[in-house]
């Protein structure tokens, strides 16, 4: 089967069965956010073990990450993938057995392990599919999953722990993960180019520095770090500021901590997918220039959000945060794949992830050490700097080391 098989049907088969795939992936990592105001009482937690309880998820993550996407790039990539979602499956359901603080950290920890073999495998198995005329708008409507998992997770989760005990919804979200690769086994394939992959042969150490050496690939990664820990910090802490600040329950608090924001990241995914690809036609920067947009955006939104004591202006502001960060986030993997070669594209996913999430686990604990001096609110707005500071930067890169002409295979990156 090649990438135009069946009319070029097949290709939007894989993103839409990717989806799923990728809805248990952050419906399983959100769902313990929801349930932290149970988990700190019947534990006796306090803020900062629970910030550790969300980091060890992280930093396993990023450690693994460059080795999975070495694992991506070398062998087939829905093996990898089905594999990583029986395996972090089955942990959910085991994390539903812990009665101690480090059952907790160690079955986060394996989570975290699990998890990281997924989105190397499948943005390269995506990227298979799609050529540059529609690998943004393929890669958006994959992203979409990400808010609706994390709504998924975040509500349905703090629902069933307010009505049956916290331990319920991990039993069912990590069973349905194990049923859903049974039918993936089937339905998901390969395009034939997997064959000439499996003759590669596995070298990590010259295939890290051959992405490192791209200085527009480091860029990438760079702003990737600010921006993962800023949607950290909203994704591990904003169910509590509801719960604390706005006195809602827990499942009203897991669902407007992801629900409003989500929905509106999925409105901006999808813009930011079709702009790029529009921008892209003209200018080889411009899936650059959209992310540039959406972080650029977003920061006068994340500086209201900790600033107001009303529940219409906070949603107006997540709303507003969180159509520009999905702007952000239709290109992440899009614009890595400009300047990286086809061959390299899982194991850039996988160095950029492992980078990114050494960010993103710093978040948790940080924000818990910070908000005991500052509050949680005024913690929340300071994340608008960030936004700031690497939209600056991704642009900055963009104009010294990318070309406006667009090559069809791999954007140029230069030096001026």
């Amino acid at each position: 089967m090649t990438t135009t098989a069946a009319g070029g049907r097949y290709k939007w088969t894989v993103v839409g069965l990717l989806w799923f795939v990728c809805l248990f992936n952050y419906a399983d990592r959100q769902a313990i956010f929801s349930v932290f105001p149970l988990l700190k009482a019947e534990m006796h937690l306090s803020d900062v073990q629970l910030g550790y309880v969300a980091s060890s998820f992280m930093w396993v993550y990023a450690a693994a990450a460059p080795f999975a996407g070495m694992v991506g790039d070398r062998f087939r990539r829905k093996h990898v993938i089905l594999g990583g979602l029986v395996f972090w499956s089955l942990i959910t359901i085991a994390t539903a057995l812990s009665t101690r603080y480090w059952h907790l950290v160690v079955f986060r920890a394996l989570e975290g392990l699990g998890e990281a073999f997924y989105f190397p495998a499948s943005m390269s198995l995506i990227s298979a599919w799609h050529g540059k005329e529609t690998r943004s708008r393929a890669m958006s409507w994959h992203q979409s999953s990400v808010y609706a998992g994390t709504i998924t997770g975040g509500a349905v989760a703090g629902y069933l722990a307010q009505r049956y005990g916290w331990r319920l919804g991990f039993r069912i979200f990590g069973s349905l993960g194990v049923l859903l690769a049974v039918v993936l086994l089937v339905l998901l394939k390969e395009p034939e180019t997997v064959a000439a992959r499996e003759e590669e042969p596995l070298r990590f150490s010259g295939a890290w520095l051959e992405v490192f050496r791209n200085p527009m690939a480091v860029a990438l990664m760079a702003v990737f770090i600010g921006a993962n820990f800023v949607a950290m910090v909203f994704l591990t802490w904003l169910p509590s500021y509801l719960t604390r600040t706005f006195h809602m329950s827990l499942t009203m608090a897991g669902f407007s901590a992801t629900a409003y924001l989500q929905a509106a990241s999925v409105l901006g995914v999808l813009t930011g997918g079709m702009v790029a690809d529009a921008w892209v036609r003209k200018d080889g920067r411009g899936r650059m220039w959209t992310q540039a947009v959406g972080l650029f955006a977003g920061v006068p939104f994340l500086l209201l959000t900790g600033w107001t004591f009303s529940v219409a202006v906070f949603v107006f502001a997540t709303m507003g945060f969180g159509f520009f960060k999905g702007m952000y986030d239709a290109n992440i993997w899009a614009s890595l794949h400009d300047v990286v070669p086809p061959e390299r594209r899982a194991t850039a996913v996988g160095v950029m992830n492992s980078i990114g999430w050494l960010g993103g686990g710093v978040a948790p604990v940080a924000m818990a050490k910070a908000s005991g001096v500052w509050g949680m609110g005024m913690c929340l707005s300071a994340t608008s700097a960030v936004y700031a500071v690497v939209g600056v930067l991704l642009v900055m890169g963009a104009s010294r080391w990318m070309r406006k002409a667009v090559n069809p295979a791999v954007l140029p990156v230069v030096a001026n």
